[in-house]
């Protein structure tokens, strides 16, 4: 809320809007100078502003009901193929979620706790192996890697690269003027294609650092 106050903030994930609102939103103050606060859902593919009380839709690249049926059914079909989730355990709420614009495959349900979700894919190799057996059966869409236990499809191109670029296009702020923080940047990671804008990146391991780097951000604008 502090940071908010001077400065524009961005929040870009795999999540959908509702996550958004739940889990950010709600959590600021009412005080909150939510003008400076923009939300990039589903991996960029829909940018939301904050205007006359309300959260206004700029743009959203929406999936048809076909693409969103045939993405499902290569999802099912991969977790068949690849058996890294143990489909004996009951998920902690709906593992296979289209969100409009993206379709979503969380291994152990939206809703896991975050220590189970950490524990299950250290190492991301089955994220990998779900992820690329779902991109040779749609060779037309975007397939990556998403949280600590999912994989997003969109359209081709639409990824958090493509959110950054439409967000500063959007505010009047050149790229190489942004400030993007993530924690997996590295190749392969959740955020590897932020790397290929001209924003410059900053990687935090988890939100203890990330409060660490905020308060850097404060004290340099002071």
């Amino acid at each position: 809320a502090r940071l908010l106050a001077t400065t524009r903030v961005a929040v870009i994930s795999g999540g959908a809007m509702p996550q958004f609102l739940s889990q950010i939103v709600t959590q600021l103050p009412n005080e909150t100078n939510f003008n400076n606060l923009y939300l990039l859902p589903t991996s960029g593919a829909v940018l939301y502003e904050y205007r006359n009380t309300g959260w206004t839709k700029v743009y959203e690249e929406l999936l048809t009901d076909d693409e969103s049926r045939a993405i499902e059914a290569a999802m099912h079909e991969s977790i068949t193929e690849t058996g890294v989730i143990d489909l004996s355990v009951p998920a902690h709420g709906e593992r296979i979620e289209p969100r409009g614009s993206q379709v979503t495959l969380s291994a152990l349900g939206q809703q896991a706790p975050l220590a189970e979700k950490l524990a299950w894919d250290p190492d991301r190799s089955k994220r990998e192996l779900l992820r690329s057996a779902i991109a040779k059966r749609l060779p037309e869409f975007s397939v990556k890697i998403g949280g600590k236990t999912s994989v997003d499809v969109t359209k081709v191109g639409i990824d958090k690269a493509y959110g950054v670029r439409k967000l500063c296009e959007h505010i009047g702020v050149p790229e190489k003027d942004a400030l993007y923080v993530g924690d997996e940047l590295g190749p392969g990671g959740n955020y590897e294609a932020v790397c290929n804008t001209e924003a410059k990146t900053q990687s935090v391991k988890d939100p203890v650092e990330t409060a660490h780097l905020i308060e850097k951000l404060l004290e340099t604008a002071s």
